[in-house]
């Protein structure tokens, strides 16, 4: 029982730091978006062909503008041919066609580390996955699925890794950059779920009679967010299509540019409080702590994503505010995804684990 008490709470805590990490990651690629540095580094995974990148535009080739454009548009062909031997014949249209792969970005000190300093934090991103891989064995035999979903975040992570690659490669592609949030958001929600999973047993300890309604309406704000996320990373996407065509000048101006998504986040941000507050009034009857604590903090994390939204729409997208929304964001689906799992594990009032030990 020793020997299984360490090793849950070993998994649990490596755990609960590649989230926390995940969550930091996401700030910093904000960052990244707000400050303009994503093609900071023009190749992947090395920074301007080295591991460290230059400090000063004396370290680089003269012709290193046309260079690294040409080895993005081959890159480009290659992914744009497999695609099409793979039968998605549009996507790979689209990257040979889309005008962004031949812009040339001019090297900045600042822009380059910010986007090193992104991926040092994606590297040791996965170093900690593949640490929870390595605590997950002990389950391979008294829960499998916290050992495979421990596996398959590492495979998603990884194959993480290469989307950042094509992200570089097509000069950050607004396609590229929406399917990278996705995913990173089904990182996060099967990360929770395995650590979640690991202490089931003491959630169960604190059972309740279980509702459909409650959990229709956990699974329909799960969802909502999830949407709004895409819809706000689409949004975002707009915002560096007018400021590019405006030269990054007259940010006031850039709000009444922007297209029909940014209207339909702003008026679903509607719905997503008055779901969270109903879930929030409903979760409250049924007198568990826990529960309400996490109920609590959706609505704390919701009135602050209120305030930075206020804030995006009528001070001119202000850039310290636009990584801050995000991160948001994915909080309160990380919140709500934790809502839906402990309440889905505190309605198992009779849990009997195998009965050997996990090691």
């Amino acid at each position: 029982m020793k020997n299984k008490s360490f090793s849950s709470k070993r998994f649990r805590n490596i755990g609960v730091l590649t989230v926390a990490s995940v969550y930091f990651l996401i700030l910093v690629g904000g960052i990244v978006r707000s400050t303009g540095s994503g093609m900071g580094c023009p190749d992947w995974p090395k920074c301007f062909g080295s591991w460290v990148p230059p400090t000063s535009l004396e370290e680089l080739p003269s012709d290193y503008l046309e260079a690294y454009k040409e080895k993005r548009l081959q890159k480009n062909e290659r992914i744009a041919k497999l695609l099409h031997s793979l039968g998605f014949s549009e996507t790979s249209q689209q990257i040979l066609s889309h005008p962004y792969q031949f812009l040339e970005t001019e090297f900045n000190v600042t822009k380059t580390w910010i986007e090193y300093v992104n991926r040092l934090v994606g590297a040791v991103i996965g170093l900690l996955i593949l640490l929870t891989v390595v605590y997950a064995l002990p389950y391979r035999v008294t829960d499998p699925k916290i050992f495979w979903g421990s596996v398959v975040s590492l495979i998603l992570v990884g194959f993480q890794g290469w989307l950042g690659s094509l992200v570089v490669s097509t000069n950050l592609l607004p396609e590229m950059v929406t399917i990278h949030m996705a995913l990173a958001l089904v990182l996060l929600a099967l990360l929770i779920y395995v650590v979640l999973r690991s202490q089931r047993e003491q959630v169960v300890q604190l059972s309740l009679t279980g509702s459909a309604t409650i959990k229709g309406i956990i699974i329909l704000t799960l969802i909502l967010s999830f949407v709004q996320i895409i819809i706000g990373t689409q949004v975002r996407e707009q915002v560096d299509i007018v400021a590019f065509d405006l030269n990054n000048q007259g940010r006031e101006l850039w709000i009444d540019r922007l297209g029909r998504s940014f209207y339909v986040h702003r008026s679903l941000s509607i719905l997503v409080v008055l779901l969270n507050v109903a879930l929030y009034l409903l979760v409250k009857k049924l007198k568990h702590k826990v529960l309400l604590n996490i109920a609590a903090w959706v609505l704390i994390v919701i009135g602050m994503e209120i305030v930075l939204g206020i804030v995006l729409a009528y001070f001119a997208l202000p850039a310290f505010a636009q990584p801050l929304h995000l991160l948001l964001g994915t909080l309160l689906f990380g919140l709500q995804f934790l809502l839906l799992v402990y309440y889905y594990y505190a309605q198992k009032r009779m849990y009997n684990p195998k009965p050997e030990l996990v090691a």
